[in-house]
C-alpha cells in the first residue's frame, strides 16, 4: 500500500505540471516547454522563503506566485510574442526553459534541498501504509483543479470564451472576444499557479536545479497519454505514470522504471494516438 500511495502522489506531482501545460493549451493551441521549470522556481523560491527567511510556507507559497507571474509574463513577452505567428513557439519556449536551468543552477547550486511542508514531514498510517502529509495533499489538490477547471470552463464566461478558443480561435475572435489579451492572461495565471504549487510540489521532490527538465517529460508524457486539452486527462495520466513509475521501480528495479512508463505510452498511443480522453476529429480536405 505504501508503494501505491507512493505512486499516486508522484503522478499528482506529473498531472499538475501536465495542468499547467493545457491551460497554456486550451487558450493559444501552445506548448510551453518552460512551465515545469517555472514551477521548479516556485519551489526554490518557497525554499528560500521558509528556510532561508524564516516565513511561513504559505506566505512564501504567495510571494512564489507573483515572483512565477512575472517571470511567465516575460516569457511570455519575450519568447512566445515576438514569434506566435511565425510556428517558432516550441523552439522559443525550450530555449527559456534552458534559461530558467541554467538561472536556477547559478541561484542555487546543483545539491537538493529540503524544502518543509507545512502540515509537518512525519509520516503518518493511511489505510494500511505509511504516507507523508504532502503526499495527501498533492491528490487532493490534482482532484480540487480539475474538479474547479470543470465548472469555472461550464459556469463562467472566462471559461466558456476559453473552451471557444479551444476550438476555433478565429471564431472566438469574431464573437468579440479578445484573444490575445486572453492568452496572455491564462499564460501568467498558469505561471502564478506554477509557483504557487511550489509549497506542495517542493516538498515531495525537494528543490534541484535538475527538477525542471525531469517533470518536463513526465509531464508530456502524461499529457500524452491523457490528451492534449483535457484536465481529467491530465489527472488520470498522471496516476498511470505514478503508478506505473513505482511499480516498476518496486518490483523490476529503478532502472526498468522510465522504460516501463514508455512502453506504457506508445501501447496506449497505438491504441489511442489522441489520448485517453481526446477524440480524433474526423476532416475533410
Amino acid at each position: 500500500m505504501t508503494v501505491l500511495l507512493g505512486g499516486l502522489s508522484l503522478g499528482a506531482v506529473y498531472a499538475l505540471v501536465a495542468i499547467g501545460y493545457n491551460i497554456v493549451f486550451i487558450s493559444s493551441k501552445t506548448f510551453n516547454f518552460a512551465q515545469a521549470q517555472l514551477m521548479m522556481f516556485g519551489a526554490f523560491i518557497v525554499y528560500t522563503g521558509a528556510v532561508v527567511f524564516g516565513l511561513h510556507p504559505v506566505i512564501a507559497g504567495l510571494i512564489g506566485m507573483i515572483v512565477v507571474a512575472g517571470i511567465a509574463y516575460l516569457e511570455f513577452v519575450l519568447a512566445i510574442r515576438p514569434v506566435r505567428d511565425h510556428h517558432n513557439i516550441l523552439v522559443t519556449t525550450l530555449g527559456a526553459a534552458v534559461l530558467l536551468d541554467g538561472t536556477a543552477q547559478l541561484l542555487w547550486g546543483g545539491e537538493p534541498l529540503k524544502v518543509p511542508f507545512l502540515a509537518g514531514d512525519n509520516a503518518i498510517d493511511f489505510f494500511g501504509g505509511r504516507v507523508y502529509p504532502v503526499e495527501i495533499a498533492l491528490v487532493a489538490v490534482v482532484a480540487v483543479l480539475v474538479g474547479g477547471f470543470a465548472v469555472y470552463g461550464r459556469m463562467s464566461l472566462t471559461g466558456l470564451a476559453l473552451r471557444g478558443m479551444s476550438e476555433d480561435n478565429e471564431a472566438a475572435q469574431l464573437r468579440g472576444v479578445n484573444v490575445r489579451r486572453l492568452a496572455l492572461m491564462t499564460f501568467v495565471f498558469a505561471g502564478a499557479l506554477a509557483g504557487l504549487l511550489g509549497v506542495f510540489v517542493g516538498p515531495k521532490t525537494f528543490a534541484v536545479a535538475t527538477l525542471g527538465a525531469a517533470l518536463a517529460l513526465k509531464g508530456f508524457v502524461v499529457l500524452a497519454i491523457g490528451g492534449f486539452g483535457s484536465m481529467p486527462g491530465a489527472a488520470v495520466g498522471g496516476i498511470i505514470v505514478g503508478l506505473t513509475e513505482a511499480l516498476a521501480a518496486r518490483y523490476l528495479g529503478g532502472e526498468y522504471a522510465l522504460l516501463a512508463v514508455f512502453a506504457l505510452l506508445i501501447t496506449i498511443l497505438l491504441l489511442r494516438p489522441s489520448g485517453l480522453f481526446v477524440r480524433a476529429k474526423e476532416r475533410t480536405v
